[in-house]
Order: C-alpha cells, then sequence, then structure tokens
C-alpha cells in the first residue's frame, strides 16, 4: 500500500489548517506555504471541502478552515476524503468484487489487514499529529 501525492499533500494541508486553527480563514497563498503548488492545493481542498473537512469562505477576507475542532477530524477521514477508501484489496471490501470468493486463501487475511489499518487510521486525530509534533520537538 502507497499513498500517493493527493494523501500525502491532503494530510499536509491538513495539519497546516490544524496547527492555524483559530486564526480565522487562511488563504490559500498560507496554505501553499507547505510547499504544494496552489492549483493542485485548490483541488484537494476542494476534495476535503465536499467531505466536509474544511470551509471555504469566499471574498477578501476568506480562506479555508477546519470544519470541525482537529479533535474530531481523523486521519481516514482526510485519507477517504483524497484518496478513496483505504483497502488491500477490492473484495475486501466489495464481497461481489471476486469471483474467488469461495475459494480464496487469502481474502481474510485482507479483510483483516484493512480492518486493523483503518482501525488505526480512525484512532489518530488531527489533534493527536499535534501533540505528536510538539513532543518531538522538546
Amino acid at each position: 500500500m502507497r499513498l500517493s501525492t493527493k494523501g500525502r499533500y491532503g494530510m499536509a494541508a491538513m495539519v497546516y489548517l490544524a496547527k492555524h486553527a483559530g486564526e480565522g480563514p487562511l488563504p490559500l497563498s498560507r496554505v501553499a506555504e507547505t510547499g504544494i503548488q496552489p492549483d493542485y492545493l485548490e483541488q484537494l481542498l476542494a476534495s476535503l471541502r465536499r467531505e466536509g473537512l474544511v470551509h471555504a469562505q469566499r471574498g477578501a477576507q476568506g480562506g479555508y478552515t477546519l470544519a470541525r475542532p482537529p479533535e474530531e477530524i481523523t486521519i481516514r477521514q482526510v485519507l477517504n476524503a483524497t484518496e478513496g477508501p483505504v483497502r488491500f484489496c477490492e473484495c475486501s471490501v466489495d464481497e461481489s468484487a471476486c469471483a474467488r470468493k469461495e475459494t480464496c486463501d487469502t481474502r481474510e487475511i485482507f479483510i483483516a489487514l484493512s480492518r486493523q489499518v483503518n482501525g488505526l487510521l480512525d484512532s489518530i486525530t488531527l489533534a493527536s499529529v499535534l501533540r505528536d509534533m510538539d513532543h518531538k520537538g522538546e
């Protein structure tokens, strides 16, 4: 399993917004300080907005903010918004996607892996990522 640029950059943008939560809407140019090209960043933020993770405010004082507190946004939600559902194989989510489901010796392994990884991703919030970043600086 490997994250695409969308997932990595989406995560970076969300961590940046979490770091600056409470400062009001951040303009795209400020969020681009993460090193993400503004055009690409705008597409990512649109995906995150559609999933209800960020708010976009138009106008001179506009910009982007988290839609919920960092404690309420999980890494799984961010990855689902940018990458789609995290899974090891299609049949671990959709049984009808596997023609060999009755004889496959590995399907249950992939289902268990998907559950474990998604459980871990659900347990990590943007707030916990920020706390971990703070502890590394000590």
